[in-house]
């Protein structure tokens, strides 16, 4: 009975299983009806996007990042190529191409579970030929649920498949020339004379009419060929200087007789006369470093590329544009195909604001100080000559030069520094011309008045922990050092005096009265703000290398007293000096400096011309202006003007203001002033002009800017400096004029 009994219950089971169900109906168990149970839950996982995928890699390939690129490949193709190597092919391919950028497109797509392939074109933008489309497909596997990229070098460029390369067959035309005002070149490709001596061979006769000769050619004074000579040895070879050969080949007949003389012909480019080195700039060879990027931009690589001022701001026109033939190479070397090409098109030129004539003579002006000067149009702002001494000969950058060898590194390492463009480089203390500033803040804060007086003796004392002194007790000093015996100093303090003649008289315990009364009362940016509005503590925008100087506002009594006069923490630069002089004589326009007149294509109508440009007008009532002009030409005009003694006999009328800034060392020189001949056809001029360390600024600027001034009205200079024997010949110390009193 029991065996029959579980044969029933396995029945009832099996049949239990096997009945089959309606629906959720519920099923007959073996103690009644079953419950329905529900089905098991499906998570679906999407397909990954083969088409992203692509897009993320050609998005990086956009951004350049290849890391990010190699990131997305397959496991194969990495096992295949190295992600240096990978990197290297690109660099490489879109640097040969002269890529500058790319855009893509995808097209289509197929896919498969564990393959796919997508349809995408791309537009490769080249410098040199343009744009060029290619349609292309990646290949693409599925791996741990994402799609990875089957890469080959056809990805790069259909064409490169199969170890192909590229190669680029670039052509650059010559560069563009630089000329002056009056179209007289400055900077060329041309044929010169590497001109030098040997000591040793040299006849004692002839030697003096040679280094005549020389410096006919090469600008080189002839005082300075002798000094190199006496410091060679005698079978050393001098080098001199350079002359093209448009100068050089009509008096190559007569130098040909000179022993000694050695003369080495060259083709390049040629920098007449080292004019404006530091304005004008140079060329250099591409930086290896900088190769690829260069190639990227469309040049060749083996081109000179502007380096530093004009040349580097005029590159864009100066380089013209390189033509070239794109190549597909096999590994064998045999050409497969061209893909693209492009002729050269012919360089601009550059055609200055500077009179090369003028730049000359102010160059020659302050031969052997160092500083600058600066000689603007004053009713237009354009740059007439900038000049910084010492000056370099950019004609040793050019390797084909013979002297590129024997001087350059002497140029490049020399501590007085020729290639620093101290005319809008160099930031200095501005000293007593600053005093213009002071006096127009005076002024139009309503504090002061024409009328307002002070007593200006040897001493200052209203700041409560020191006593400074009047540039008049440093002069008293001086007569007492001179003479011991002195009872009394013949320079005098200069008493009361109205505010525009403090300013004649750059009395300094005025200007100091000033600062410091204007900073207690509250007034404390008066000053600084106007600084601002002439224009100092901010870049002209001049377009080439200049620095931005520094105007800050007063922290205490000490800065306020020191800035009055130009001291302290002020520093400018010459440039920012003689456009505020010249906004001063103009009416109160400050205007951009101006250097390239028009940049001039081989043939046609210019490319650019440049104009005037106002960046601004001094902050001053018509009344303060006026009467800022009228004390300029008193600093001239009136004998107790402080640039009255050395200005004398100049026939051109002008305004003016000296100044001597202290340095820890002796002072550095400036004078700062323009003309007002208001004659036809000759614009007046606004001139800045400081000499490092020389001393005071009536005594050593204020004849510079009296020689500036001469050589732009007449042609030449017409007057010799207090220590010269003749123009350019120091005069023996021993018989040198002494310091004047003001």
């Amino acid at each position: 009975m029991k065996r029959i009994s579980l044969l029933i219950l396995v029945l009832l089971l099996t049949l239990a299983a096997c009945a089959p169900k309606n629906g959720n109906a519920p099923g007959l168990g073996l103690f009644g009806p079953t419950p329905t149970l529900p089905p098991p839950a499906v998570t679906i996982v999407p397909a990954p996007d083969a088409q992203a995928a692509v897009r993320a890699f050609l998005d990086a390939w956009k951004k350049e990042d290849y890391a990010g690129m190699y990131a997305l490949l397959s496991k194969v193709s990495r096992e295949n190529i190295s992600q240096e190597d990978f990197t290297t092919r690109y660099t490489e391919a879109m640097s040969t191409m002269s890529l500058t950028g790319l855009d893509y497109e995808v097209l289509s797509a197929l896919i498969s579970p564990y393959t796919a392939q997508v349809a995408f074109r791309v537009t490769y933008k080249t410098a040199l030929l343009g744009d060029l489309q290619r349609d292309m497909v990646a290949r693409l596997s599925l791996e741990n649920e994402a799609w990875r990229v089957q890469w080959d070098d056809g990805l790069i460029l259909p064409e490169l498949s199969g170890g192909n390369r590229l190669a680029m067959e670039c052509r650059a035309p010559a560069r563009g020339d630089i000329y002056d005002r009056n179209g007289q070149p400055l900077v060329a490709q041309s044929e010169a004379y590497a001109l030098g001596v040997i000591p040793g061979e040299l006849g004692e006769k002839a030697r003096y009419s040679l280094f005549s000769e020389l410096q006919r050619l090469t600008g080189v004074p002839s005082s300075l060929i002798e000094q190199m000579v006496d410091s060679y040895g005698p079978q050393m070879y001098v080098p001199v200087g350079e002359a093209p050969k448009s100068v050089a080949e009509p008096r190559y007949e007569s130098l040909s007789k000179y022993d000694g003389l050695r003369i080495s012909p060259y083709t390049g480019r040629f920098y007449f006369d080292n004019l404006a080195a530091q304005t004008l700039g140079y060329v250099l060879s591409v930086p290896a470093e900088e190769l690829s990027e260069y190639k990227r931009k469309g040049y060749c690589g083996d081109e000179k590329i502007g380096y530093s001022g004009l040349e580097k701001w005029g590159e864009e026109y100066l380089a013209g544009k390189r033509g070239g033939s794109l190549y597909v190479i096999d590994p064998a070397g045999n050409v497969v195909t061209r893909l693209g090409q492009s002729e050269p098109q012919p360089a601009a030129s550059l055609y200055l604001t500077i009179d090369r004539n003028l730049q000359r003579n102010v160059e020659r002006a302050i031969a052997g100080f160092n500083g600058a000067v600066v000689v603007l149009e004053r009713d237009t702002g354009r740059v007439l000559a900038m000049a910084s001494s010492p000056t370099f000969d950019a004609n040793l950058f050019a390797p084909e030069n013979p002297h590129n060898g024997y001087l350059l590194a002497q140029v490049l390492n020399d501590p007085a520094r020729p290639m620093y463009n101290r005319a809008t480089q160099g930031e200095y203390p501005l000293g007593s011309v600053f005093k213009i500033i002071t006096f127009s803040a005076a002024l139009e804060s309503g504090l002061y008045t024409p009328e307002s007086t002070y007593d200006c003796q040897y001493e200052f004392t209203e700041l409560t922990d020191r006593t400074l002194y009047d540039w008049t007790w440093e002069y008293c000093q001086n007569e007492l050092r001179e003479d011991p015996e002195l009872k009394e100093c013949k320079t005098k303090p200069s008493g009361i005096l109205t505010l525009p003649e403090g300013l004649m008289r750059s009395c300094n315990p005025w200007f100091w009265h000033i600062g410091l009364g204007m900073y207690r009362a509250g007034h404390i940016t008066n000053i600084s703000n106007m600084a601002r509005a002439f224009g100092l503590g901010e870049k002209t925008g001049i377009g080439i290398e200049e620095s931005t100087g520094n105007i800050s506002d007063p922290a205490n009594d000490i800065d306020a007293t020191n800035s009055a006069i130009g001291q302290g923490s002020v520093l400018v630069t010459p440039l920012q000096v003689a456009t505020f002089v010249a906004a001063i004589g103009n009416g109160g326009t400050l205007y951009r400096p101006q250097l390239v007149e028009r940049i001039q294509p081989l043939t046609g109508e210019p490319i650019a011309v440049f104009k005037p440009e106002a960046r601004g007008t001094l902050p001053l009532s018509p009344e303060t202006l006026k009467l800022l002009q009228e004390t300029m030409v008193s600093v001239v005009q009136n004998p107790r003007g402080t640039a009255n003694f050395r200005l004398r006999g100049l026939r051109i009328p002008v305004a003016g203001k000296t100044g001597t800034a202290e340095t820890g060392a002796e002072p550095h020189a400036w004078f700062a002033g323009y003309t007002y001949a208001n004659i036809e056809g000759v614009p007046d001029i606004a001139v800045a002009v400081i000499l490092e360390n020389a001393g005071q600024g009536s005594d050593w600027a204020a004849p510079v800017f009296k020689r500036v001034v001469e050589s732009y009205f007449v042609g030449s200079p017409q007057t010799i400096y207090w220590w010269e024997s003749s123009i350019g010949v120091p005069r023996p110390p021993e018989t040198a004029t002494p310091t004047p009193r003001p």
